[in-house]
């Protein structure tokens, strides 16, 4: 089994910044791409980013590209640093991993198979 627990969200004001944790234990296999989605409520779960442990393959959503960073440690953390924030990035963020063969499927949270408990996020205006 795969253990993720989110860390970091909070309440900040727009144009603020704030900066994710994802904590991963248990049967990690560093071939799993790891990713971030978020969730605002009535809404769809909207894929945020995601990369592979090499590092060298990152992916974003349309609408971080330029304010978010994924990034990871060796020690099986995965940090989303979000700057420029929004209003419309309010949502509860979940981290998650899972056996994804294709980058173009990264970006797609039905193909991820373990998911963190998911840390709230809120942007005032």
């Amino acid at each position: 089994q795969v253990r993720l627990v989110e860390s970091g969200g909070g309440l900040v004001q727009a144009g603020a910044s704030l900066r994710l944790s994802c904590a991963a234990s248990g049967r990690i296999f560093t071939r799993f791409p790891m990713g971030w989605f978020r969730q605002a409520p009535g809404e769809e779960r909207e894929f945020v980013a995601a990369l592979r442990w090499s590092g060298q393959h990152k992916y974003y959503g349309d609408s971080v590209k330029g304010r978010f960073s994924i990034s990871r440690d060796a020690d099986y953390t995965m940090h989303l640093q979000m700057n420029a924030l929004k209003p419309e990035d309010t949502a509860v963020y979940y981290c998650a991993t899972g056996d994804i063969a294709t980058d173009q499927d990264m970006t797609l949270w039905r193909a991820y198979d373990y998911w963190g408990q998911g840390t709230q996020v809120t942007v005032s205006s």
